[in-house]
Formats: structure tokens, C-alpha cells, sequence
């Protein structure tokens, strides 16, 4: 396990490095310039010269990125153009903000999708069976986006509940952060619950077939010991697959969800970035929401051997 980490972990820099290029690339690409953003009609070509050598942007694109990856591997993420303050500190801020979202939402997409991904598996064919499928069916269905307005909606007109604007955070008031934060971190989870719902289900049907789950009722256990016990460990491995896989789609989905909610997360920060075009900002925020991707990859790896033994890493 010891060897297999260390191996895993190395693989992380060609990774990380080849997202940083992508990421540094398409930045490049895109159309417009912050130089023409800061100045806007003012932009005659000697004040572009002088931005431009004033933050570098004159030089060959090798050497801006070998200087801004330099930079990273230092733990300088460069400073924002729009600002002038440091990127890194910022993303530190922000990120716990994004963190606690996405932690939320995924423990509300695991408390509702497994129950009743295991339900449906439990029930085939029944009628619970077909409500889950309908109900999985909309969660994978819908956009993040989408069921935020219609649920702001429907609060709003049914109850005259709306979300409270600002943000506190989790140590300063407990109660009042739940409060903020309850309602984006449901809209993401169920965004995500349809498809752990349907993953479970699968699984947990496909365990259920194994002889191993025969012996253990023939030996008198009961219907919720074999199934919680002996069929649901055993059907955990591409359930975490899958949960692991969608924390980064919970981290990009956060990114609209905080604009909805005003929540000063590392997803604002990155579209604030892309809108004002200060590409520093953006590729700092972009290039960490890809390491912590792959790093929850990683560890995903690391808990296939817990959850079940017979996996080696030898």
C-alpha cells in the first residue's frame, strides 16, 4: 500500500503539469485581452506597450507560462492584474467556502441516493422501484442551475421562505451558515443524487445475485443484516467510484450555484476572473480545483482496499 501511495502520488505531476498547460493555453486563446479591459477607448499602442511589459505580457507565451509555473511550484500563484493583490491567499479564502458547499452536498446526495438506491434494488419492479427511477431519472436530468430558479421559486410563492443573502462562516455562527447554506447545498446534491441513486441500485442488484448472499440468508440472518453487512459493502466499490468522480463535477457545478446564491466561494472568484478577463486569477483558480480533483482521485484509489479487502495494491 505504502509503495502503491508513493507511485500514485507521482503520477499526480505529469498530470497536474499537462492541466497546467491546457489550462495556460486555453487562456491564450480565448478572444479579447485584460489589457483592453483596463483601459477600454484609452487603448492607444503606447499604453498597451506599457501594460504589457508592465505584467509581462509581451514576452514569448514559453516563457510566461515556464515563469507562472515556476511561480506555482513555489507556491506563487502570481498576483490578480485587476487587484494587484496574491492569487494564492485568495483561493485559500474562497476555496473554504466551496469546500463546505461541496461536503454538504455531497453528504445530502449519499443520505438520500443510497437509502433509496438500496430500496429500489430491495423492491425491484415495485412500485417504489419505478418512483425512485422516475425520481433518479429527473436528478440526472435537470441542471444545477435550473432546479436552483425553480426551487428559489417555489419557496418563495408556496412558503415566502427565501435564502438569506450574505455569507457567515461555520465557526462564526453555526446556525446562521446552515441557514445560508442549506438550500445551495441541496440544489447540488440532488444534482447529483440521480445518478449515485441509479449506480446503487445496479449494484447493489448485481451483489444481491451472488451466491455468498444465498449462504448468509440459508444461515438465518436477517434481511437487514445481509443486506447492510454483507451485500452493500461488497457493492460500495463503483458506488465510491462514482462519488469520487463527481466531486469534481460538484466543484464546476458550484461555480453557477454560488453566482445564484452570492456565496463568495472559489466558483465566483473564477467567473468574476473570467468576466473582468484577469487570466491570472482564472488559471490560479482553475489549476487548483484540478488538483484537488485529482487528489480526491487518489484517495479514492487508496479506499478501494479498505472498503474491500481482497484488493491488493502488491
Amino acid at each position: 500500500m505504502k509503495q502503491y501511495t508513493i507511485r500514485r502520488i507521482l503520477q499526480l505531476i505529469p498530470v497536474l503539469l499537462g492541466i497546467s498547460i491546457l489550462i495556460f493555453a486555453v487562456m491564450k486563446m480565448i478572444p479579447g485581452d485584460v489589457i483592453s479591459g483596463i483601459l477600454g477607448v484609452e487603448a492607444t499602442p503606447e499604453l498597451r506597450a506599457q501594460l504589457a511589459a508592465k505584467y509581462g505580457l509581451d514576452r514569448p507565451y514559453i516563457v510566461q507560462y515556464l515563469d507562472w509555473i515556476g511561480g506555482v511550484l513555489r507556491g506563487d500563484f502570481g498576483e490578480s492584474i485587476r487587484t494587484a493583490e496574491p492569487i494564492l491567499p485568495q483561493i485559500l479564502t474562497r476555496f473554504q467556502v466551496t469546500a463546505e458547499l461541496t461536503i454538504l452536498a455531497a453528504i445530502i446526495s449519499w443520505f438520500v441516493a443510497i437509502p433509496l438506491g438500496i430500496l429500489a434494488a430491495v423492491k425491484r419492479n415495485s412500485m417504489a422501484d419505478r418512483l425512485i427511477r422516475v425520481f433518479a431519472l429527473l436528478g440526472v436530468s435537470v441542471p444545477g442551475f435550473a432546479l436552483s430558479i425553480l426551487l428559489i421559486l417555489f419557496l418563495s410563492l408556496a412558503f415566502g421562505y427565501f435564502s438569506p443573502l450574505g455569507y457567515v462562516g461555520f465557526f462564526e455562527d453555526p446556525l446562521r451558515n446552515l441557514q445560508i447554506m442549506i438550500l445551495p447545498a441541496s440544489i447540488l446534491g440532488i444534482s447529483i443524487s440521480g445518478s449515485v441513486m441509479r449506480m446503487t441500485r445496479s449494484s447493489v442488484l448485481e451483489v444481491l445475485r451472488q451466491d455468498f448472499v444465498r449462504t448468509v440468508r440459508a444461515k438465518g440472518a436477517s434481511e437487514r443484516v445481509a443486506i447492510f453487512k454483507h451485500v452493500l459493502r461488497s457493492a460500495l466499490i463503483p458506488i465510491v467510484t462514482l462519488v469520487g468522480m463527481q466531486i469534481g463535477s460538484l466543484l464546476g457545478g458550484a461555480v453557477i450555484v454560488e453566482q445564484i446564491f452570492s456565496l463568495p466561494g472559489l466558483g465566483q472568484m473564477t467567473l468574476t476572473g473570467i468576466n473582468q478577463r484577469d487570466y491570472p486569477v482564472v488559471q490560479g483558480c482553475v489549476l487548483f480545483i484540478a488538483f484537488v480533483y485529482v487528489l480526491v482521485n487518489v484517495v479514492t484509489d487508496l479506499l478501494y482496499a479498505y472498503i474491500d479487502p481482497r484488493i491488493s495494491y502488491d
